[in-house]
């Protein structure tokens, strides 16, 4: 049986270069890098070649990449860190309110603080309105946060903008990239960026690494304190064979960027044009064009997502029906109820997220074995409009 992966938004196989580049430091070049001996030195020497990878990547100085254990411990450092800085108990920090749940508990951490949090809203698209963002900077503001695009709808947004007028005012703005990285061009002087997160996992690097940019200048309090690592924010002895996995990561992204994403891009169309025409009520969400490269969401009337996923899965294609760290929560995504879905249509959705080693016949072998399932599942549908559509009708994508 054909095996498709299309879930690379919860994580992306360490691609052959990576582990190679990897490997020795696991056996051989295995120093630790704060060791002032050759074995040390030569650990150091390889960690800080791939800063200056990752930094290239981004436009960044290496000087600002500060290595972490991934995403969800650069929100944590970003949100906390800015807000604790010189002692802060209060302040206004501004997100939205379709954040990764790093950011939107950590911002919710500080609200039992003292903080004032602010989320902004989204439209039926999945787009923040900068003009809004910028309405709703105050003058005791401390930190914007606003991701660059959407781990489950793809929806990129207006960062350029918003980071202007953050800066305007002499706010830092932060950006989870996490899902952006290797997808969408990033530029951190370009667009306005103080903060951003990234994990290595996400383009085919691998887990359990990834690194917070902060550019030179900003007021940031490190939250794990211990030997002085990372010049002081972020103690902890480093990560050597993961970072050096994050460089070989980011170097490749930064090589290949034209090809890989234009090849997605393409595989991508094709799916979000040819789905609503083999399956009747199937609904595009998040922006149709806005959308990261690799980004497919769909939901279906009448259909359970997770019975879909799983009747996908026995078909060999893997695919998720939202953000993996949700997984298993039945609570309905709050990403797709902010676009103003009812419980039941955000129940109903299909998340495939595209890699640089997906092929047509991938593409292929899902058109095949979707509608049929579709058909299957609405059959036994609950739902008595399910039943009489039999497997015909229009489509339609919002």
């Amino acid at each position: 049986m054909r095996r498709v992966y299309f879930d690379h938004s919860a994580t992306s196989r360490v691609l052959p270069e990576v582990f190679e580049a990897m490997a020795p430091f696991y056996t051989e070049r295995f120093g630790n890098a704060s060791s002032l001996h050759s074995f040390g030195r030569e650990a150091r020497a390889s960690m800080e070649h791939a800063r200056k990878h990752l930094a290239a990547l981004i436009n960044a100085d290496p000087g600002e990449i500060v290595f972490t254990s991934g995403g969800t411990e650069a929100d944590n450092l970003a949100i906390k860190g800015v807000a604790a800085y010189k002692g802060r108990a209060k302040g206004h920090i501004l997100t939205t309110c379709i954040e990764h749940h790093a950011v939107l508990e950590s911002c919710a951490h500080l609200g039992r603080l003292g903080f004032e949090v602010t989320e902004l809203p989204i439209s039926k698209d999945g787009l923040v309105d900068a003009a809004e963002a910028e309405a709703a900077m105050r003058d005791d503001t401390v930190l914007v946060s606003v991701m660059a695009a959407n781990n489950e709808i793809g929806t990129i947004q207006p960062i350029m903008e918003i980071g202007a007028a953050a800066r305007s005012r002499g706010i830092p703005f932060h950006t989870d990239a996490v899902q952006a990285i290797g997808k969408m061009d990033i530029d951190v002087k370009r667009d306005n960026i103080d903060l951003l997160s990234l994990s290595a996992h996400k383009f085919h690097g691998p887990k359990g690494i990834g690194a917070l940019y902060v550019r030179k200048g900003t007021k940031i309090e490190p939250q794990i304190h211990g030997g002085g690592h990372e010049r002081g924010m972020r103690s902890s002895t480093e990560n050597v064979p993961g970072i050096v996995g994050l460089g070989k990561a980011a170097e490749i992204a930064r090589r290949d960027f034209v090809p890989t994403t234009a090849a997605m891009r393409d595989l991508r169309d094709r799916i979000v044009k040819e789905v609503p025409e083999l399956v009747p009520r199937a609904y595009l969400n998040g922006h149709r064009t806005h959308r990261l490269v690799n980004n497919v969401n769909f939901r279906f009337d009448f259909i359970e997502g997770e019975a879909l996923m799983l009747q996908l899965d026995m078909k060999g294609v893997a695919v998720s029906t939202g953000s993996a760290c949700s997984t298993g929560s039945l609570e309905p995504s709050h990403v797709l109820m902010a676009l103003g879905l009812t419980h039941e249509q955000a129940h109903g959705n299909l998340r495939l997220t595209l890699g640089r080693e997906n092929t047509y016949e991938d593409v292929d072998h899902f058109l095949a074995v979707l509608p049929g399932i579709v058909s299957r599942l609405r059959e036994i549908s609950p739902f008595s409009e399910a039943r009489s559509m039999g497997g015909e009708g229009g489509s339609c994508v919002q």
